[in-house]
């Protein structure tokens, strides 16, 4: 078999994923200063959001704060700490030592972040533990109005054709709809160049103008354009259909394999956090996120609920960093926030 430098780099960030957040690793640093659960909560819970109020990960965050505080008997207050695509707050919740403050952290700060900005102060690997997933969201994959053809096959082939004139808008550099395009660009044989913006709104602004012909986009602020018809869908990133773009195709159906992408926002707690509190905090979240009120709530911000484990949180860690990894290695992105 020949072995390409392609391969070669996926195989590099493949095996630095692999190195990160491996069970035994996770068990080792959460088995400081166990205590009993019954002890934790002893004090309000701080859940630390690192994008303004109104943006997904704050309605996340907001959606679970008030059902938490009931099970733990404890208010949970989110606190908006925008900046720096959220590396600020993770940046604080590393350090926070006062086994009562989390993150509702993104995909990026919990796995790529040090990749991008090898000067960043914290590390995904070592600062961190997985509490759970909260919810995930698939991208959509969006093309001008005015581009020729119905189904997603002759969409896609509509940006192909585009040849390297092309341009697809994200809302800056290192961001995932930054990486997922590059990551579709290599599986999709599409040639586009990358103008970033300040965020999405300005993205969906300059495919309206025509400065753009592509971009991924979260359903909440695609489907209305989708819908009116200004803009037009080839499918959503995720490996299945989603309830949150419930009439769009996946982009699998139109052989784009490999590009399997979501964004996320998940409760992430100080790596020295004692290992009763996790627990208790994941059952807390598990239950709630888990409960139809809460589903719905989700479902209306954004978000698709996704209950699950801290084990299962790593996994998505690990897998998410050698999938973007790659692209990061192989495009020689880097990124100053």
């Amino acid at each position: 078999m020949k072995i390409t430098k392609r391969r070669l780099l996926e195989s590099g960030a493949a095996a630095f994923a692999a190195s990160l957040f491996a069970p035994g690793s996770l068990a080792q640093r959460s088995a400081t200063g166990a205590a009993g659960s019954d002890a934790w909560p002893t004090k309000p819970v701080r859940i630390l959001v690192g994008f303004p109020a109104g943006a997904s990960p704050d309605l996340a965050a907001r959606a679970i704060a008030e059902p938490l505080s009931k099970i733990l008997r404890q208010p949970v207050t989110v606190e908006n700490k925008p900046g720096a695509s959220g590396n600020l707050v993770a940046d604080q919740v590393a350090k926070a030592t006062d086994d009562h403050t989390f993150g509702a952290l993104i995909n990026g700060n919990l796995t790529i972040a040090k990749l991008l900005n090898p000067k960043l102060s914290f590390d995904p690997e070592k600062d961190f533990l997985p509490v759970g997933m909260i919810g995930t969201a698939p991208l959509v994959l969006v093309v001008s109005g005015n581009a020729t053809g119905k189904t997603a096959a002759d969409l896609l082939l509509w940006t192909r054709n585009l040849s390297s004139s092309g341009k697809y808008g994200t809302p800056g550099v290192g961001t995932v709809g930054h990486l997922g395009m590059e990551l579709i660009k290599s599986r999709a044989a599409i040639t586009a160049q990358h103008k970033p913006y300040t965020g999405n709104p300005q993205v969906i602004a300059g495919l309206l103008a025509g400065e753009i012909q592509l971009a991924l986009l979260p359903p909440g602020l695609a489907m209305p354009h989708v819908k009116s018809g200004k803009i037009k869908a080839i499918g959503v990133t995720s490996p299945e259909r989603s309830p949150l773009a419930n009439e769009l195709p996946t982009i699998r159906d139109a052989d784009v394999r490999g590009a399997d992408l979501e964004i996320w926002t998940a409760l992430a707690a100080p790596a020295g956090m004692k290992p009763a509190a996790i627990a208790k905090l994941n059952a807390a979240l598990v239950e709630v996120t888990s409960s139809p009120d809460v589903s719905q709530a989700l479902l209306k911000t954004g978000w698709q609920a996704q209950p699950g484990t801290p084990d299962a949180l790593a996994k998505r860690m690990r897998a998410d960093t050698a999938r973007l990894g790659g692209v990061i290695i192989m495009k020689g992105i880097h990124s100053e926030t």
